[in-house]
């Protein structure tokens, strides 16, 4: 009976040791989630709920945590986002990475706990087809580009850290615009735009355009088109803010591979956040020009060939 008093007694005293060498406090991060304080270090949560062009809302701040967020809506041009990608980087290494897709239950608020500690965070959201990350390259390429948007911001951690903050994600995309004014051929097949150079990806570091190729897309014109005119095809990729240029080569081609109709477009500019508009003629000789803008880009280049 002794013994057994003893021993109650003695784990008794090795609990009591444990609870005040080894004590920890918990700050809440939100309802049934909590960051654990150790005294040299602290774990904090925060989140980035979605995008938005131009538009941003602060959330709700909760104590004890660090919490980024932009406003739910994932779309640009009525169209929405379908990866978003976020990088955490201190001195100068990755310490980890978050990618969302669409059809994730959470997407548009992706979180991540974070060390005390000064942060860089890149954010990138897009809809291009085909995304491949390459962390030893610093970049993000896409088969297809579409739609890309981009942010990089310095962040310190620490017990202080306000729970909400706001990013807005910059356009680092720019957009080729071709309208054919005449009408399709009844044989008409596909219709090819092939740039001299074109860029397939970013470098998330700075946002710069990467990934340069002379590879096009071919559009597929379904038969219910032929005989139409005025038809528009658009084309992204990725662009700095300094203005670049290259040369198109439309093609049309029947189901044979035949050239139907061709033209080239000498010099044509681009840089992010603008869309540059070309029209005219592709199967007669006579050309012409519209003009068209998407609300939230820049002025758009307008050109003929």
């Amino acid at each position: 009976m002794k013994k057994q008093s003893f021993i109650a007694a003695f784990a008794a005293l090795v609990m009591m040791s444990a609870m005040t060498s080894c004590e920890k406090q918990f700050l809440a991060d939100g309802p049934g989630d909590y960051a654990e304080y150790d005294g040299n270090r602290t774990r904090v949560t925060f989140a980035v709920s979605g995008y938005s062009q131009g538009n941003t809302t602060r959330s709700a701040a909760m104590p004890s945590a660090s919490m980024f967020s932009v406003t739910r809506t994932l779309t640009a041009d009525g169209k929405d986002m379908t990866d978003i990608w976020l990088l955490d980087y201190q001195n100068g290494q990755l310490v980890q990475q978050l990618h969302q897709q669409s059809g994730d239950p959470d997407f548009g608020t992706p979180s991540l706990t974070m060390d005390y500690g000064q942060h860089t965070l890149y954010f990138v959201a897009s809809r291009g087809k085909q995304p491949l990350l390459s962390t030893a390259d610093h970049t993000i390429s896409w088969q297809t580009p579409s739609d890309t948007f981009y942010k990089a911001i310095t962040l310190d951690v620490d017990v202080n850290t306000e729970a909400a903050q706001t990013v807005t994600l910059q356009r680092v995309s720019t957009r080729l615009s071709i309208t054919i004014n005449d009408a399709l051929p009844a044989d008409i097949a596909t219709i090819s735009l092939e740039p001299s150079n074109w860029y397939y990806a970013i470098d998330y570091t700075d946002g710069t355009a990467a990934g340069a190729q002379q590879q096009g897309y071919t559009f597929n014109i379904p038969s219910s088109m032929s005989g139409t005119s005025g038809n528009t095809l658009s084309f992204y990729g990725m662009s700095d803010a300094t203005e670049w240029q290259a040369d198109i080569t439309l093609t049309a081609r029947d189901a044979d591979d035949n050239i139907l109709g061709q033209a080239v477009i000498r010099n044509a500019p681009f840089k992010a956040n603008r869309i540059t508009n070309y029209s005219g003629n592709l199967f007669t000789a006579n050309s012409g020009f519209t003009l068209s803008l998407a609300s939230d880009w820049d002025e758009a280049y307008n050109g003929q060939w």
